[in-house]
């Protein structure tokens, strides 16, 4: 499926956003980020800023799964952005240097699936997504960007840039997730030894469900469905923690384990 093709949007406005999408994927590529997009390309709504992910997402390749933030609250909306799937790695190994400028980490608890669920006109169930996930686990996501600082820009900009997704990193699966109280789970972050983040807590609340639901019932029509071997992440612990070159990153969460990444 071409999301790129799937869109309402003008000639005019596709050509503008391919423009922002090549300028962020070359600041990505020679590390060597940019301020902000030019005002004259930067999207204007959240369907532009969706249509440059999915045009740098044609660049990099398929999408290995999709993280799911931005939801400040338990039943606030959230954003999400694909997961490039040449950036994926398990628990304990190094990430090379190439590419790497940020070396940003953040905490997160993410679900593996197990079974495709598909584009369909009736909403998906709760107890259908649970029989489509095959495993939950501790997680850290991988923070790049083509944008210097992410943080200053406009939010629809930071959003077209894969929300700063640069790669995932998964522990080992959890048993018994399906009746663990996320309300009662605190993350640490850990950098060269020092507690960055002692008692950490997913601003979306305890019910990660809701948010993997959400993905598969409203943003169907550009996700393509979600696929089995398909990882979705569900939000910073810790908020986004800085390791340099060389840095070993460990998150603990208090029972759901912990994942540890090495940067070369």
């Amino acid at each position: 499926m071409d999301r790129t093709q799937d869109t309402s949007l003008s000639g005019v406005d596709k050509d503008r956003l391919h423009q922002a999408a090549e300028m962020l994927l070359e600041a990505r590529r020679t590390v060597q980020p940019i301020d902000d997009l030019p005002p004259a390309l930067a999207p204007k709504t959240l369907e532009e800023a969706y249509y440059v992910q999915d045009l740098m997402l044609k660049a990099l390749g398929k999408a290995g799964g999709w993280k799911v933030v931005g939801a400040m609250t338990p039943d606030g909306t959230p954003f999400y952005a694909p997961m490039p799937v040449d950036g994926f790695t398990r628990s304990g190994e190094r990430i090379a240097k190439q590419y790497r400028r940020l070396r940003g980490v953040e905490a997160e608890i993410a679900f593996l699936m197990g079974k495709d669920l598909p584009p369909r006109s009736t909403p998906y169930s709760r107890e259908e997504l649970v029989d489509a996930i095959a495993s939950c686990h501790p997680a850290i996501e991988l923070l790049e960007s083509g944008l210097l600082d992410p943080d200053a820009v406009d939010r629809l900009t930071a959003i077209a840039d894969l929300q700063s997704n640069g790669g995932f990193i998964s522990g080992a699966p959890v048993e018994g997730w399906e009746e663990f109280d996320f309300a009662k789970e605190s993350a640490q972050m850990n950098v060269d030894g020092f507690v960055r983040v002692a008692n950490g807590k997913n601003a979306a609340g305890g019910d990660l469900l809701r948010l993997v639901l959400w993905l598969a019932n409203e943003a169907q029509s550009r996700t393509g469905g979600l696929l089995a071997g398909q990882w979705i992440t569900t939000g910073s612990w810790t908020g986004k923690i800085m390791a340099d070159s060389g840095s070993v990153a460990l998150a603990r969460f208090l029972q759901f384990g912990e994942v540890t990444v090495r940067f070369d």
